[in-house]
């Protein structure tokens, strides 16, 4: 008996165990009236969502008093409404449309049809466009209930990917092999547990892992690509998601490859590995400070790891066959994930991010991994202000998004851009710190010695000209410049 015909008697026995029909889950003897069926699943799809499930029930074969395995001869897939078979029919009968499923299934004593049926997520789930809703045995009209209709409409949400499986019906076992779990409670400073039923309490509230039936447990999308040992371990959409780099010895990607690396660790437990072989990699750069000449990569630390972490958190998790890439060339680093940003680029430094990921943006935060909510890339661009490279690009593209660090590049080679993104840049920091952009702190940004003090002008009239700044008060145009949207 292979795993999934284990779960679904688990599941069976275990709908069976409940003191009598709920609103999410019904059984039936006989009855394979196709009409019957569509008002059902509208009405256990709305009500499993208003009573927090994300799954309901309809199973054949179950005798509704006592819930004793009678068994149906019930057979989904030759059963007709029409001329169609009852599936298709039904499916084309609900809006919008859910990935019901039926199976059939041989129970120990007797066959049994379940139909599971996922809970409304966006809107009310409706059969020939009427909305219904179970109430004790009974299936009216969603809208005779208002009071009904305004929970469900609070309770709705879209679809959130962290929050499917990666793993259905895993042993404990499973769970503790395939999950680094000793590096979830280090990152997240909590003392490891001297049970299994403490260390699955711990993650279990963190929505890491979730009870299946029989025992068993699922593990969340949300724990396998944080604290997953070999992410190949799980489906190839997951796999997928690894992250990729590779590194060029030349300007572009005709160059030779000197290096390749395909991640399979979850980004919690592989995160500082990444980071440190990053680290080694990159060409050292003299940076002169207060008083001494000291060595540094040719990127700064903290800049990448909040780049690399932002694709992570930002990338959209339903694009199929595209993870987040890392590509070191000469001159640049360039970060990039799939799915255009929710911000526009010009915009990511002052306002409060948005991600697709709430929850992995916060276990990656708890787990010190990235800045602060709203603190990151800030910290990036004044690093590079700090190291006087050229200003960071961000780049939004139709389905992915890119952030470029470039090498140290004096002001006489950037390019009429790259000055005015610098220049914007630092009238935003400016901004944040209460304060507003003068020639004189272009000059020290852009490294423009203060007899040169004409070249910072031209920049600033430049992006003026462009809209990228104003200034601070029309009247006194030396009180000096902000961003446009300030």
């Amino acid at each position: 008996m292979n795993s999934s015909t284990q779960r679904d008697i688990a599941l069976i026995d275990e709908l069976r165990a409940l003191p009598s029909e709920t609103a999410w889950v019904e059984f039936k003897g006989n009855n394979t009236d196709p009409d019957m069926i569509g008002v059902r699943c509208s009405a256990l799809a709305n009500a499993a969502r208003i009573e927090g499930f994300d799954t309901a029930y309809m199973i054949w074969g179950i005798e509704d008093g006592t819930h004793a395995v009678t068994g149906t001869d019930f057979l989904p897939d030759i059963k007709k409404k029409g001329n169609q078979p009852l599936p298709l029919w039904l499916a084309n009968s609900l809006q919008p449309s859910i990935a019901f499923s039926f199976r059939l299934i041989t129970h120990p004593q007797g066959q049994v049809v379940l139909l599971e049926i996922p809970a409304a997520t966006g809107a009310p789930v409706a059969f020939n466009s009427v909305a219904y809703i179970r109430i004790g045995s009974t299936t009216p009209k969603l809208t005779d209930y208002p009071q009904r209709y305004q929970q469900l409409i609070e309770r709705l949400q879209p679809y959130r990917w962290e929050q499917g499986n990666a793993r259905q019906f895993a042993t404990g076992d499973e769970v503790l092999n395939l999950l680094d779990y000793t590096q979830y409670f280090r990152l997240t400073q909590q003392p490891l547990p001297d049970n299994r039923a403490g260390i699955f309490d711990r993650l279990a509230a963190d929505r890491l892992i979730s009870k299946d039936v029989g025992g068993h447990w699922n593990i969340t999308n949300l724990g396998a690509i944080l604290l997953a040992n070999n992410l190949g371990d799980f489906d190839a959409s997951l796999a997928r998601k690894a992250i990729r780099f590779v590194a060029y010895g030349g300007k572009n990607r005709a160059a030779q490859v000197t290096h390749r690396m395909d991640g399979k660790k979850g980004y919690a437990v592989g995160f500082e590995g990444l980071v440190s072989y990053l680290y080694d990699l990159l060409p050292k750069n003299e940076h002169i400070g207060a008083a001494l000449r000291e060595s540094h990569p040719l990127f700064p630390v903290l800049a990448i790891r909040e780049l690399v972490a932002n694709a992570l958190i930002h990338q959209d998790m339903t694009i199929t066959g595209a993870g987040p890439q890392i590509e070191l060339f000469e001159d640049r680093l360039e970060i990039s994930n799939p799915g255009a940003p929710l911000v526009k680029p010009e915009r990511m430094i002052d306002l409060p991010p948005r991600s697709r990921n709430e929850a992995l943006a916060d276990r990656m935060r708890r787990m010190r991994l990235c800045e602060e909510q709203g603190s990151g890339l800030d910290k990036v661009v004044q690093a590079c202000e700090v190291y006087q490279l050229p200003p960071p690009l961000l780049r939004a593209e139709d389905h992915s998004f890119q952030a470029v660090l470039y090498g140290p590049r004096g002001f006489a080679a950037m390019t009429p851009e790259e000055r005015m993104r610098a220049c914007y840049f630092h009238s935003i920091l400016k901004f944040l710190s209460g304060d507003k952009m003068k020639n004189a702190s272009l000059c020290q940004r852009l490294g423009i010695p203060v007899k040169n003090a004409a070249q910072a002008s031209a920049v600033i009239n430049k992006s003026l000209d462009a809209g990228l700044i104003r200034v601070a008060d029309p009247e006194h145009p030396r009180a000096g410049y902000v961003p446009h949207w300030a």
